[in-house]
């Protein structure tokens, strides 16, 4: 029975991973269960088949739409949003048999709807519900006759959708981040379970091996994201959320850690930190590879340092996966306390430095577990402690009496420089050439060009992006009007058959949006193949009229893009690298001077901004990496410029991690040295941002600079030697990989390098 239960959790445990925080799964349960409820009241009242339609898909703009964090604003978002569904449905009856003024109507309606957007989550849920009940008016073709049956029906379907959100299928901030940290929890055991693997793995599973601990640390990295965009409406207060975010990074950057210096320990010559952010990046194997990797189950020649970290490895796994509140018990205190003992130097087996440093790093990553189970636990038993893991309490306590409130920032662009005033413009000019084309296609479905055109602006930001998502919608509107055939032959009459499959494709279409863009199209296109057997309005013509209606919509908004205050890919790139590099100098900076002894300040929230920076980069980015991409060579340095970065942000976390410990570290001290290496990174990237924003920027702010190297740097005759127990020991090899990491972006870029022979040839 135990095997049993292990074995559930176990397959829970990867479905919580793979969704974290089930948002996916509870927003595709939510409206199934809002429209499943609405099509049962309204057929109760026998509901002719047209106003159920309409009932079914107000059911399910009123659910989805609606995306604020707290209970209280959903409700008020809600309340406010029935009547502006009640007018939006009217002026549609009205202005339907109106071409002119239904159409000049219609994109004042687009426009406000974008430009609502910048009224955050509510504005965005008003201008979406408005849009989209006033597209089903023209869907079901209401009359004025008809508009007090149809304000009955969105008045059901939003009072369904209340009881559904707030009673059957509740959801609160609390409990969103309470699941979203079970998900942090499987994804960092998933990972040091990889990392087991690659210990063991052979030369010929290495490069499988690889790729799974990168698609892992990147899940990992992920789920850490979403806790933060979560952490101030699902705490109590800001000083929780803070020491709540403190511990997850701390974890998140300790697991990325000792997967690196594994990699480190078996390589020839030490891994590239690059390895561990692109793919099909070469690792030279050392001899021991060969060895360990010759049977899995065959160990008997491993050497002593060898079956210590396999054993401890496994450990860590455990320590990890039994981090849930009821997972107590003397074995796993003896387990962290093993572990923690290797933060201390004499504690660490017989075995060469870089094997050393994977033990240190399972010491710190088993700190880590610990500081993530006193945050979200509380306190714990402290009878069995030792010395280490009491020092690793206190430390602890420190960091978190040092916790202050982060301060707010504000959006600074105005007028036509804000994105959502841009798009607002952008959407209508292409509504417009949509609604004229569309009417030449057909005068009864030209709105499904508007529907296309609208769409592939959303969550957009380059004529690249939306380059990109047309061509996804027009691919998944293919197939699904393939499948839209086969169903449409297969529910026949069935009316009741045409509704649970219209719900089945509703839940496929919300649980893999955030997956696939072109599946999304495609569950939608077949569900309104569906739709139009219900309304008797379905045929071949009909569905190969959607997919015409599609391609014109995305060209139409592709058009726009182009043409109406564009915003080119290349431009939308250099602006976040911009600012990816101005965030990376920030923190950089900010980590070198507290290790240099200076004030300290917040830097865990100066790496959030970081890497929230870098992922809008790696989207703005998609476009130039996308298979349809021609410009192979631009693809290929696309790819290993934000490998380098992520590379470079990666060991600016650390740095940061580090630099946090010494305010309040009784083993970590300052070294006032650091900071000359802290200039020279800075100086770096403030040539290579002045060269993205302008080619001609050599005479203004100079070269780069390389040379020598940071621990050369750092040599004087008059300072003592480096040792194990200083700052500057611990962050070294941090500082070496971050300074050359900054040289090969600017190599990458082409921005002018002074080297060591340059400097000497002007000398």
């Amino acid at each position: 029975m135990a095997a049993k239960r292990r074995k559930r959790t176990g397959t829970w445990d990867r479905f919580v991973a793979s969704d974290p925080g089930l948002l996916r799964l509870m927003a595709g349960l939510r409206t199934v269960g809002a429209i499943a409820l609405t099509l049962l009241i309204l057929a109760l009242m026998h509901t002719p088949v047209p106003h159920l339609v309409a009932g079914a898909m107000a059911a399910m703009v009123s659910t989805f739409a609606i995306r604020e964090k707290t209970v209280r604003g959903q409700a008020v978002t809600l309340a406010c949003a029935l009547p502006v569904a009640v007018a939006a449905m009217s002026l549609g009856a009205l202005l339907n048999t109106r071409v002119v003024a239904g159409d000049a109507f219609f994109i004042l309606l687009i426009f406000g709807a974008v430009y609502s957007r910048r009224f955050g989550d509510r504005g965005t849920a008003l201008g979406l519900i408005g849009f989209q009940i006033y597209f089903v008016s023209l869907f079901v073709q209401a009359t004025v006759g008809s508009l007090a049956q149809l304000a009955l029906t969105l008045l059901i379907a939003f009072v369904c959708s209340a009881i559904v959100r707030f009673a059957v299928v509740p959801e609160t901030p609390e409990r969103t981040l309470r699941r979203l940290r079970q998900a942090f929890r499987a994804r960092l055991a998933q990972l040091t379970a990889t990392q087991v693997e690659l210990l063991d793995a052979a030369p010929d599973q290495l490069d499988k091996v690889l790729d799974e601990l990168r698609r892992r640390t990147a899940r990992l990295h992920d789920a850490a994201l979403m806790i933060q965009g979560r952490l101030d409406d699902g705490t109590r207060d800001a000083t929780t959320a803070a020491l709540v975010q403190r511990r997850v990074a701390d974890a998140e950057i300790a697991a990325e850690r000792l997967g690196m210096l594994l990699l480190n320990s078996r390589s020839t010559n030490g891994a590239d930190t690059l390895t561990m952010h692109l793919p099909h990046a070469p690792l030279p194997l050392q001899a021991p590879w060969a060895r360990i990797g010759r049977d899995k189950d065959d160990h008997t020649q491993d050497d002593e340092a060898t079956v210590l970290l396999r054993r401890d490895l496994n450990a860590l796994h455990l320590l990890v996966s039994r981090l849930a509140p009821a997972d107590r018990g003397t074995a796993l205190v003896h387990v962290r306390n093993r572990l923690l003992g290797y933060r201390e130097s004499e504690n660490l087996p017989q075995a060469p430095a870089a094997v050393q440093d994977v033990f240190r790093a399972l010491g710190e990553a088993a700190r880590a577990v610990l500081g993530l189970r006193l945050a979200l636990d509380g306190p714990q038993d402290e009878s069995d402690d030792s010395p280490e893991t009491v020092r690793s309490r206190e430390e602890f306590e420190a960091e978190d009496l040092a916790i202050v409130e982060p301060e707010e920032t504000e959006e600074q662009r105005t007028g036509l420089q804000r994105r959502t005033t841009r798009a607002a413009f952008q959407v209508s000019v292409g509504s417009m050439l949509a609604i004229v084309g569309g009417e030449f296609l057909s005068s009864q479905r030209w709105y499904w060009a508007v529907l296309t055109c609208w769409v592939v602006f959303l969550n957009t930001a380059s004529t690249g992006e939306i380059l990109v998502k047309g061509y996804r919608r027009v691919l998944g509107t293919v197939f699904g009007v393939v499948a839209g055939v086969g169903l449409a032959g297969l529910v026949g009459n069935n009316t009741w058959l045409a509704f649970f499959l219209v719900l089945l494709f509703i839940f496929g279409m919300f649980f893999t949006a955030p997956l696939s863009y072109a599946l999304m199209s495609f569950f939608v296109t077949a569900m309104l193949g569906l739709l139009y057997t219900l309304l008797n309005t379905y045929s071949l013509s009909v569905l190969v009229l959607r997919i015409e209606e599609t391609a014109l919509g995305a060209a139409c908004g592709i058009i726009a893009a182009v043409l109406v205050l564009p915003v080119r890919t290349d431009l939308r790139t250099d602006e976040q690298l911009r600012e990816v590099l101005g965030r990376l100098r920030d923190v950089a900076a900010a980590a070198v001077a507290q290790l240099s002894g200076g004030p300290a300040v917040d830097l865990l929230d100066m790496a959030r901004e970081l890497d929230t920076a870098l992922d809008d980069l790696r989207r703005s980015t998609q476009p130039l990496t996308h298979p349809i991409t021609p410009l192979r060579v631009r693809r290929q340095t696309a790819r290993y410029l934000v490998a380098l970065l992520e590379t470079c942000a990666y060991h600016a976390r650390s740095l940061a991690a580090t630099a946090e410990l010494v305010p309040y570290s009784k083993s970590v001290a300052a070294d006032p040295r650091l900071e000359r290496a802290g200039r020279r990174i800075a100086h770096n990237i403030d040539v290579t941002i002045a060269y993205v924003r302008d080619d001609d920027a050599e005479a203004a702010v100079g070269k780069v600079e390389s040379g020598p190297s940071i621990a050369a740097m750092l040599e004087d005759g008059a300072a003592p030697a480096l040792r194990s127990g200083t700052v500057t020991y611990r962050v070294l090899r941090h500082l070496q990989r971050l300074d050359e990491g900054v040289v090969a972006v600017a190599r990458t870029l082409d921005v002018p390098v002074a080297g060591r022979e340059e400097r000497k040839t002007a000398a």
